[in-house]
């Protein structure tokens, strides 16, 4: 689910889940896992985190989603929310090179990074477009997209189910960078370079002070937030929505 190579002390962390790296349970607990070890390695610098050629992140998997019961349903929300609040709260620098379309969760797993340069191309598109499906958003992945965006702006997407494109995104300060597919890996390395000439602890002091509210955002008790995710998610006509979703995307 997760390929990590390190070379020159940064981490490259490839999302490796089938063709649109949809967010499975054991993806979000790879996440989690790997932020936490390489925040432990003192031999690694920095992280990179990033996709297939094409595709960063579909988001959550729906099928799997559909196919969970109660129980199932409260371990993977911990799980995720735990791999968000590793990814936010690790300590050096921390670049995303979104290498394709990131809608939806893939949108959240991107905002957990320091600095994101997005791949210019014409089909690939950032944002939570829930509303379409009338699907909740958890309360988590709220307070990140509107910690990006603002509150009101935020909200106003959400009702709209805006998809930004690469330029969209850059002008909105979703993503700080936007480039050619094929440079978009390369110039996450680049950015990370100009990160490692600051000194590591100038680097890893400012970044706590600069993102405080997102810190105390993510840092909440995760069993809680999975709780009553989970039973919010006992709406009988909430899972028929997401039984009818996971029909439509078996028959494509």
């Amino acid at each position: 689910m997760i390929n990590c190579t390190i070379e020159n002390e940064v981490a490259v962390v490839q999302l490796n889940n089938g063709k649109v790296n949809t967010i499975s349970h054991a993806l979000a607990r790879g996440l989690k896992e790997t932020f936490l070890s390489l925040e432990k390695n003192e031999a690694v610098k920095g992280v990179i985190l990033t996709g297939h050629t094409g595709a960063f992140s579909a988001g959550l998997d729906v099928l799997e989603q559909a196919e969970m019961d109660e129980t199932m349903a409260k371990g993977f929300w911990v799980d995720y929310f735990d791999a968000l609040k590793a990814m936010v709260c690790y300590p050096k620098p921390f670049v995303c090179a979104i290498t394709g379309f990131a809608p939806a969760g893939g949108t959240i797993l991107t905002l957990c990074a320091d600095y994101r340069i997005m791949a210019q191309e014409p089909k690939h598109r950032i944002g939570m477009h829930e509303f379409k499906l009338s699907m909740q958003i958890p309360e988590l992945m709220m307070d990140i997209w509107c910690y990006t965006l603002g509150e009101q702006r935020a909200f106003q997407a959400l009702q709209n189910s805006s998809l930004f494109s690469a330029e969209e995104a850059l002008a909105l300060n979703i993503v700080q960078e936007i480039a050619p597919a094929e440079e978009v890996l390369e110039r996450a390395k680049a950015h990370m370079n100009k990160c490692l000439q600051v000194y590591a602890p100038v680097f890893i002091e400012s970044k706590r002070l600069a993102r405080k509210q997102l810190l105390k955002l993510v840092n909440r008790d995760s069993e809680k937030l999975a709780d009553e995710f989970v039973s919010f998610g006992n709406d009988p006509e909430l899972k028929r929505r997401i039984q009818l979703f996971a029909q439509q995307l078996k028959t494509k």
